[in-house]
């Protein structure tokens, strides 16, 4: 089996999404997996715009006008259903861009998840705050009324006990 064919079965089978595009931001080359992140057959977007598909490739252009590679930056694609970490670099000898796509769709829905309960148990300590803050209210108050009660009692009673001794 030669390099190339090794390589060639690479690019079939990695779990990734591999794109590459030319100057023109055209695709010149896809893998199955990015076909299938992006629900398109390879005839339908080879040789034609990168931006046909995806709204946004920014970073493409930047990396082909900068020679500076973008590593790791996380893109979410609602339309797809998917969210990636997408690696961009020049091609410089070829004079194309290529991107790997790597599906971090479960991992950002558990970060998703994670946000949700955190949310949720902050309202919920908030809540119990109020409620005890309420409670200690209506104590206070209580307390404030009985002790008013006891202070009148207490007085009129010092205050006949003093009309007896004279």
């Amino acid at each position: 089996m030669s390099n190339r064919s090794i390589w060639e079965l690479l690019w079939d089978y990695d779990p990734n999404g591999l794109v590459v595009v030319d100057k023109e931001m055209n695709v010149v080359v896809v893998n199955p997996s990015f076909c299938k992140f992006f629900k398109v057959a390879p005839d339908e977007i080879v040789g034609k715009p990168l931006g046909k598909l995806l709204d946004d490739i920014s970073g493409f252009k930047h990396v082909y006008e900068t020679g500076d590679d973008i590593l790791g930056e996380i893109k979410h694609y609602p339309d797809y259903g998917i969210a990636v970490r997408q690696i961009i670099f020049k091609v410089k000898e070829k004079d194309l861009v290529g991107g790997i796509f790597v599906d971090v769709t479960a991992e950002e829905k558990r970060k998703e998840e994670l946000s949700e309960i955190k949310k949720e148990a902050t309202r919920r300590v908030h809540e119990v705050i109020n409620q005890q803050m309420e409670a200690a209210q209506k104590i206070a108050g209580l307390l404030g009324e009985t002790t008013a009660r006891t202070k009148a009692l207490l007085l009129k009673i010092e205050s006949l006990l003093q009309e007896e001794e004279q």
